[in-house]
């Protein structure tokens, strides 16, 4: 008679008390040193469809798992040369889908607790019926079999986000080239209608990329910034040619309509809605550190940073550039020029990034993927 209140050879071996569960073919691995009871179990295991293999001890049990893929392994605790609990991490790490049970003579709660954290699926207290042992191994094969399905779908889930995060990837690809060329026909337009604009949103561009670079702001921020500048006067269009032309002072009313570019610029990009801070950036590169900008009159850094360095780059250019009323001058003179307003035109930590710019001629040139392409 085995430790189990059931012998597998007395004709009565659970066949009329089987559980209400189809057996199932699973391979099976038990690790016991008790020749007896290992014969006893494969015997009865056998009887009802399992697949069973025995060893008697850790170093044959790794060996098998090694060899060959098990589905469950039904393991004692105490064996002479290592016990269950030091070879259940290990089986674990061959074979991290392995449903493992743990058999102990001694009801211990410390050494079942200690099983059920390393890895068992359950935890078998000898002696035990072997139809509830029986039960107790179908139960930890359906978990395992349901924990598979879980990792599977949690791949596909995995798989089908990535495959979804490539085609947003191309899609935002797709629209950035949609809007590179909608940016070109606009710029393109605005410059026609004035020879000294021509120009002048590619070098605004480089120059406030540069500015941001050296600020060390966010990548996706810098581009964002060279995107803003690009059409930061976009609104220009809006304005009457015979006002841009002007080789004289802007009266009140004339200098009203020029500042009008701002609303009219966002007006034009605010269904681009996916420009996001762009839109910002644009709306801010006319405000002025200490508050007296326009079209809301921000000041300080409730201006965004892209407005800011806008503000600088743009100043730069305008003063480096001829115009129907003035001529351009160095950038040093430039430099000098804006250092006067400082504190109340232009950010102090933007307009020291716009020196160390020019100082160092290290303004970034960015292409177009549409036109290096």
């Amino acid at each position: 008679m085995s430790i189990f209140e059931e012998s597998p050879f007395d004709g009565r071996a659970g066949d009329e008390d089987a559980p209400v569960v189809s057996p199932r073919s699973a391979s099976v691995l038990i690790v016991d040193d008790e020749p007896q009871l290992r014969r006893a179990i494969t015997a009865f295991l056998t009887r009802r469809g399992f697949d069973v293999e025995s060893v008697p001890s850790a170093l044959d049990a790794l060996a098998h798992l090694r060899n060959r893929r098990f589905e469950l392994m039904l393991c004692d605790v105490r064996m002479p040369d290592s016990s269950g609990l030091e070879l259940l991490p290990r089986a674990l790490e061959i074979d991290p889908e392995l449903a493992v049970v743990m058999l102990s003579g001694v009801d211990d709660a410390n050494t079942a607790s200690a099983a059920l954290q390393l890895g068992a699926a359950e935890y078998v207290v000898k002696p035990a019926p072997f139809a509830e042992l029986e039960i107790v191994l179908l139960r930890a094969l359906r978990e395992r079999d349901a924990a598979i399905r879980r990792r599977r779908a949690r791949r596909a889930r995995k798989v089908e986000l990535s495959l979804r995060t490539v085609e947003l990837e191309a899609e935002r690809r797709r629209v950035r080239e949609m809007t590179i060329a909608m940016v070109d026909a606009l710029i393109n337009a605005m410059e026609a209608k004035d020879i000294y604009l021509r120009g002048r949103s590619q070098r605004v561009a480089d120059l406030a990329a540069s500015i941001a670079e050296m600020l060390e702001l966010d990548p996706d921020i810098v581009e964002d910034v060279r995107l803003a500048a690009r059409l930061h006067d976009v609104g220009m269009i809006g304005i009457r040619e015979a006002i841009l032309h002007k080789p004289g002072a802007l009266t009140p009313e004339e200098y009203d309509h020029v500042k009008d570019h701002v609303r009219i610029g966002v007006e034009i990009l605010r269904p681009l809605r996916h420009l996001g801070p762009v839109l910002d950036y644009v709306h801010d590169h006319h405000e002025r550190f200490d508050g007296t900008g326009y079209p809301r009159g921000l000041a300080g850094e409730a201006i965004s940073v892209g407005g800011r360095i806008l503000a600088a780059a743009d100043a730069l250019d305008a003063l480096t550039s001829s115009r129907a009323y003035r001529g351009a001058v160095s950038n040093d003179a430039a430099l000098e020029t804006i250092r006067h307003v400082v504190g109340k035109l232009i950010d102090p930590r933007i307009y020291a990034a716009l020196c160390t710019v020019v100082q160092r001629k290290s303004a970034l040139v960015f292409v177009d993927p549409a036109v290096a392409g």
